[in-house]
């Protein structure tokens, strides 16, 4: 009887790269128990690892590009350096796991959970992450051009310095959420939840913030030229020195807002309500009334 593919994976990276070498066909690995397994630098490419435990396992440097974690348990593992392009991982289990620096390019996460996950300067551009769960996730530094995070919980994670340009954010929850000078060029936030997120100097030219919650959120020295914000709730936020040249704030409520030295030139305030807040310097040249 041929020795299993688990066993061989057991024997170590080497000894599992000379066996692939020798088969035909790709081998099957769902199911298989891989907790805490030394896995650095493994050939695990297209491999179906689908409701696999590898949970605790070292893959430092892994090659898991196309390959299937749907249903998988990788809470804890080590992921820094990997090749995750165009895996598949719908509704597997990723809690507390590292992956700094790793390459998700492509991917599918679609209902995954990476809440508590190290995503510093990982790769997701264009990935699909509807739904995924990232709470108190550290995501500084990491490019998320145009991914797909509707839906997506986002609680007390990190996104400082972070690529989100051209992202779909729709309806995400970002409560507290750390974004100080993020990049979020052109993305799409209608009625996404950001109450008491800290948005200091984010680049949002052009970003979509309709009917969103932006209740007490910080967003002094942010750029928003031309940035929607119609229906937005903005109670209680600060918005010093924000420049929001060309905004539509029509129907906007900034009711208590701090708006000391905001740029609000040309921009449409139709319906927008202003009760108590502080228009302190306040440009208002050219604003549609």
């Amino acid at each position: 009887m041929g020795v299993s593919a688990e066993d061989m994976l057991r024997r170590g990276a080497v000894a599992w790269l000379k066996w692939r070498e020798q088969q035909l066909e790709v081998p099957d690995l769902s199911d298989a128990s891989l907790m805490d397994l030394n896995l650095r630098g493994a050939d695990l490419h297209a491999v179906n690892l689908r409701r696999a435990d590898l949970s605790g396992a070292k893959l430092v440097a892994a090659n898991l590009m196309g390959a299937n974690l749907s249903n998988a348990i990788v809470d804890g593992a080590d992921l820094v350096d990997a090749n995750l392009q165009s895996i598949e991982t719908i509704a597997c289990s990723a809690k507390g796991a590292d992956l700094r620096r790793a390459n998700l390019t492509g991917a599918n996460l679609m209902g995954s959970n990476f809440s508590y996950t190290d995503l510093r300067d990982a790769h997701l551009a264009g990935v699909n992450a509807i739904a995924i769960d990232l709470t108190a996730a550290k995501l500084r530094g990491a490019d998320l051009d145009g991914i797909n995070l509707h839906r997506a919980t986002l609680n007390y994670a990190n996104l400082v310095q972070t690529n989100l340009a051209n992202a779909d954010l729709t309806r995400s929850i970002l409560a507290e959420t750390e974004l100080g000078s993020a990049h979020l060029y052109r993305a799409n936030l209608t009625e996404a939840r950001l109450s008491r997120a800290h948005l200091v100097s984010v680049y949002a030219v052009c970003a979509n913030f309709d009917r969103a919650m932006l209740m007490s959120a910080d967003l002094s020295w942010a750029q928003l030229t031309k940035t929607i914000f119609t229906g937005a709730q903005l109670q209680q936020a600060k918005l010093r020195g924000a420049n929001l040249s060309g905004a539509d704030l029509s129907g906007a409520d900034l009711s208590g807002a701090d708006l000391t030295g905001a740029n609000f030139s040309y921009t449409n305030l139709q319906r927008t309500i202003f009760a108590d807040a502080d228009l302190t310097e306040t440009v208002l040249t050219g604003a549609i009334r």
